[in-house]
């Protein structure tokens, strides 16, 4: 069993509570117009566009007509990334659960624990299910960091052995949500419920981009569908403020939201009762 692995990051503060090693899986379902990592979301087809670009000389056509990574040459300059015509990276690895293990262990004890993104991790259910039973046997806690667009139900076990799922909301209303990532988002709302009920729910993230949808309707809609579920677990919710780095440049001209409309949006979700908010 293996995974397409786009990198894993030691130590990581912002994907999730305290410490962790965060691990990034390649490849996602929906087309988020704001994707601050738009090289995760497709499998290299090598087409070898990158190759000659490369200025450390770490890409080469290997004879099965693949792009091959060189790791140890690589520069990080990310001009393979830049010039891709397919959203996607050449610096991924086919990696077996035991073997970003072998990279995530390494850690301890400097780490609580683990997340999983992407891309969309949910693609790869099996692999999250082997990497997590691995992490218990540590005591480690297992985060999964999801656009809520897989049913979460219908992976009960991966859903036992994880400690909470980190899901994206990226708007309440339907036909924003699929302005937003030419999806609709019924599946996402039904597992923010779904999770919210098991006690899973570790956090809502929104990313407010004014241009694109209304975010205080958006942000007093997803407050009040999940203030019920404040009773089991309190839950988190992330502001993570729209920002130009990283997009793809048809999007890089969408306006930052100001502090204080974040700030104003905070006061909302306090006083429905929510306790943990978090401005980015």
């Amino acid at each position: 069993m293996k995974a397409v692995v786009n990198r894993i990051i030691p130590f990581s503060s912002v994907d999730g509570p305290g410490n962790r090693t965060a691990v990034f899986l390649q490849g996602c379902n929906i087309n988020c117009k704001y994707c601050h990592n738009p090289e995760t979301r497709r499998l290299c087809i090598s087409c070898g566009a990158c190759v000659a670009q490369c200025p450390a000389g770490a890409l080469s056509l290997g004879e099965n007509g693949r792009v091959n990574w060189t790791q140890n040459s690589c520069v990080q300059c990310d001009a393979c990334i830049h010039v891709c015509p397919h959203d996607s990276s050449p610096r991924v690895r086919e990696m077996t659960p035991e073997e970003v293990y072998d990279c995530v262990k390494k850690q301890i004890p400097f780490i609580r624990g683990i997340s999983v993104s992407g891309g969309e991790c949910m693609l790869w259910p099996d692999f999250l299910k082997e990497l997590f039973k691995l992490a218990k046997k540590d005591n480690l806690s297992c985060l999964i960091d999801s656009n809520g667009t897989i049913p979460f139900w219908d992976y009960p076990e991966l859903v036992e052995c994880s400690d909470g799922v980190m899901l994206d909301i990226k708007a309440f209303d339907g036909d924003a949500h699929r302005r937003i990532t030419d999806e609709g988002n019924d599946t996402v709302l039904k597992n923010a419920a779904y999770l919210a009920e098991l006690g899973k729910l570790e956090e809502v993230r929104a990313v407010i981009v004014p241009e694109l949808y209304n975010g205080e309707e958006s942000i007093r809609a997803i407050g009040a569908y999940l203030a019920p579920y404040r009773s089991i677990r309190e839950i988190r919710i992330k502001l993570i403020a729209y920002r130009p780095m990283g997009v793809r440049e048809e999007y890089s001209h969408y306006t930052v939201p100001s502090p204080e409309f974040l700030r104003h949006l905070a006061d909302i979700l306090r006083e429905m009762g929510f306790q943990d908010i978090i401005i980015i």
